[in-house]
């Protein structure tokens, strides 16, 4: 029986530890510039400013929560482009996406933050203003 625990708690660790070492290694993408961009969100970058990009999977469970979030925001007139990696995963590798929910901050063609996971609405605002 304290094999069983003992394994489990070991599945437990791997598994919140993965987890850590994604979302820092996703950090590391602050202040990176990214590449050449086509469609809508290459024109944002090439205009300058401010733009926000989310990256979601029609099969992610928190995006379905996110996502919602998100489109309030869009119908709010925020500048947030939507890009559904199961459609255009290398625009994701662009910015360098390893899970969804993400939601990357741009100013010109500079990452200003990398979020990982589900945010509030709260949050995301934040970073709009």
């Amino acid at each position: 029986m304290l094999i069983v625990v003992y394994i489990l708690l070991g599945i437990f660790i791997a598994f919140m530890g993965m987890q850590y070492l994604m979302v820092l290694r996703s950090k590391r993408n602050k202040g990176k510039r990214v590449g050449q961009v086509g469609g809508k969100i290459g024109r944002a970058i090439a205009s300058g400013g401010k733009a926000m990009v989310y990256f979601y999977s029609p099969s992610c469970r928190a995006c379905k929560y996110q996502t919602p979030v998100i489109d309030r925001l869009i119908s709010d007139g925020h500048k947030i482009h939507k890009v559904d990696i199961s459609r255009d995963m290398a625009t994701a590798r662009k910015f360098g996406v390893m899970a969804t929910p993400t939601t990357v901050v741009l100013s010109g063609d500079e990452i200003v933050e990398f979020l990982v996971g589900a945010k509030t609405e709260e949050k995301l605002r934040q970073f709009l203003n």
